[in-house]
């Protein structure tokens, strides 16, 4: 499989992994807090669903000549600074809002949103090639490849915020943890001392556990820099 198939892949993967995670929730799991403040359940998974349906209209519209940004530079200090949060938190409240409860528990307007955003994804990429160029709300010209890219980190990383605030194991697709630990390491080999696993790495790395004074010493020796997202590893967008 090529590397490209492979991103194409992990989205799939990924996203199918929470639609059926979205069909056995019950109302009161919608309320729950999330460890990403001040959303709720239902305000995450709406932030989610729109970031996971956002390359089909970036598709509709004129390519730029090329690409100037990727993956690992997408996540800048630009997209954390407190307007962009601010728009960012109040725009899933207000696709939050557009739900409702239904009596199979999970309002369904959301969930099948969410299904139908990331099909509409899938389907749009299937019908260009994967080095066309698009342009992100933030302005970034990237390949489609590469903005595929952040968006298995948007649906992979905060499946671990909705994992941890439904009281689940995590349900981190095996093809969606390698291409975000790719990510997070630039490709290099984490020294063996330090004893993680992918998901340790993925948690750790976006500051959903913390990296102990030795871990981050290993880390410092062996000269690797693990990318955070815009200073604030917590908050992939």
């Amino acid at each position: 499989m090529s590397p490209q198939a492979a991103v194409r892949q992990a989205f799939r993967d990924e996203c199918a992994q929470l639609s059926e995670v979205l069909r056995t929730l019950d109302p009161v799991d919608l309320d729950r807090p999330t460890d990403c403040p001040p959303w709720t359940v239902t305000e995450l998974l709406a932030h989610v669903r729109t970031g996971a349906g956002r390359l089909a209209d970036m598709l509709a519209a004129p390519a730029p000549a090329r690409a100037q940004v990727d993956a690992a530079r997408y996540f800048g200090a630009a997209k954390f600074t407190p307007e962009v949060d601010a728009a960012r938190i109040q725009s899933a409240r207000i696709d939050a809002g557009r739900g409702h409860a239904g009596p199979c528990g999970a309002r369904p307007g959301l969930g099948a949103d969410f299904d139908r955003a990331w099909r509409a994804t899938i389907e749009a990429v299937d019908a260009h090639r994967l080095d066309r160029v698009v342009r992100t709300r933030h302005g970034d010209a990237m390949t489609v490849t590469e903005f595929l890219r952040t968006r298995v980190v948007e649906v992979g990383v905060h499946g671990l915020d909705l994992a941890a605030a439904l009281d689940r194991p995590p349900w981190l697709t095996p093809a969606a943890g390698r291409v975000i630990a790719e990510l997070l390491t630039g490709g290099r080999t984490l020294p063996a001392e330090l004893g993680w696993d992918r998901l340790s790495l993925i948690v750790k790395a976006t500051g959903r556990a913390a990296r102990s004074r030795a871990e981050q010493a290993i880390l410092d020796d062996a000269g690797i820099r693990l990318l955070s997202f815009g200073g604030n590893s917590s908050t992939p967008r």
